[in-house]
């Protein structure tokens, strides 16, 4: 089975998951860059779970200042990607100025 692609927003600024506006990685890194700390993201992930698993609050502590590091490197936290400083990230879509846009995708997801 295919996975489909989230619903992208006309700016290209955020990706649609169940209704909410997530920030997508700046398209303008270059794919090593990219592709680094991706990797750096997943292996951060990782460690949250293994934290978690183990009940090590210092671990945990650790790769989750590691998984932001990775997200403010990729874009999709920290200053905007875009140049200006309106960001709506978590932000309901319907509750956006992206709300036609939204309300004409179909399927609703």
């Amino acid at each position: 089975m295919t996975r489909a692609s989230p619903p992208t927003t006309p700016d290209g600024r955020y990706i649609v998951v169940r209704g909410r506006l997530w920030r997508r990685a700046d398209p303008h890194l270059p794919a090593d860059e990219r592709a680094k700390l991706v990797a750096a993201l997943m292996r951060a992930r990782r460690e949250v779970g293994a934290a978690l698993r183990a009940g090590d609050a210092d671990a945990l502590a650790e790769a989750r200042g590691a998984v932001q590091a990775a997200k403010v490197g990729l874009g999709e936290r920290g200053a905007t990607w875009w140049g200006d400083d309106e960001d709506l990230n978590r932000h309901m879509a319907r509750n956006t100025r992206y709300a036609d846009w939204y309300a004409a995708l179909e399927p609703q997801d």
